[in-house]
């Protein structure tokens, strides 16, 4: 199969143990389908160098590895190219002497904004009970996003999410649901989304572990703790520190009069 080879600007890079320049390739086909393309500009101004600047592929529905930035020469082959990053690397494999099969479209997922207020240290969540809007973004490489599924218990029961218009036939699908919790404690908030060729965010990642870590899509799980009093602590000057988690020191509040 005829394949284009597609170059990095910046030159050679090391891994695995071996020096060499960043190249990957696509076949014929999917180079040649629409909305694949070649970007020196966004909204109007010349590409960022973090992301491509001068010239950069665009490769829709294809995971990052596709869109190779700093682009330096178009090459095309008449027989598959087997170069590090594309024989090597981006590949799900079992075990290091799995050869395992490329990393190519990108599998379906979905994300939730964190709501309310974040620890430091912990990274809990912190929110007063109450109606609460929960949202995120939906995508899949394989298809539509055609529904998103919202768990507030930990994955014990899932209910559907609204689901928003994508700006365009590649872009994220914005999802929101409201979540109204009365009873303070510790909750687990997860999203699934499932695209129109029937595949399902794998609620476990031992459905989708591999070796180099590629593709993973497995179910985010945010600790949100429900709690009164969240968000008060920063209406007054100076704040009134309170203890959110159990063994934190609370500073002495100090205050001072200006006269």
């Amino acid at each position: 199969m005829t394949l284009s080879r597609f170059f990095y600007r910046l030159g050679h890079r090391s891994g695995p143990g071996v020096e060499h320049a960043f190249e990957r390739s696509l076949p014929i086909k999917e180079a040649l389908r629409d909305g694949v393309m070649l970007a020196w500009a966004q909204n109007g101004q010349p590409l960022l160098p973090q992301h491509g600047f001068p010239l950069r592929l665009i490769v829709p529905t294809w995971y990052g590895m596709a869109s190779v930035k700093w682009l330096r020469a178009i090459t095309v082959l008449n027989q598959p190219f087997k170069g590090v990053e594309q024989a090597k690397v981006y590949r799900y494999q079992k075990s290091a002497t799995d050869p395992g099969v490329p990393v190519t479209v990108k599998r379906v997922h979905s994300v939730m904004k964190p709501p309310g207020l974040a620890d430091a240290i912990s990274r809990y969540r912190f929110v007063a009970p109450g109606r609460h809007l929960l949202q995120g973004m939906a995508w899949s490489g394989t298809g539509a996003v055609r529904r998103v599924e919202v768990s507030t218990n930990g994955g014990r029961t899932w209910q559907d999410a609204q689901l928003g218009r994508p700006g365009g036939p590649y872009s994220w699908t914005p999802w929101r649901t409201e979540w109204q919790v009365s009873q303070p404690g510790e909750y687990v908030l997860s999203s699934r989304a499932t695209d129109t060729a029937g595949n399902i965010q794998p609620l476990s990642s031992a459905a989708i572990w591999n070796r180099q870590g590629m593709g993973g899509n497995v179910i985010e799980r945010i600790h949100v703790i429900v709690q009164a009093g969240v968000g008060q602590s920063g209406e007054q000057v100076p704040s009134r520190p309170r203890q959110a988690v159990a063994g934190a020191e609370v500073p002495r509040r100090q205050m001072s009069t200006i006269r």
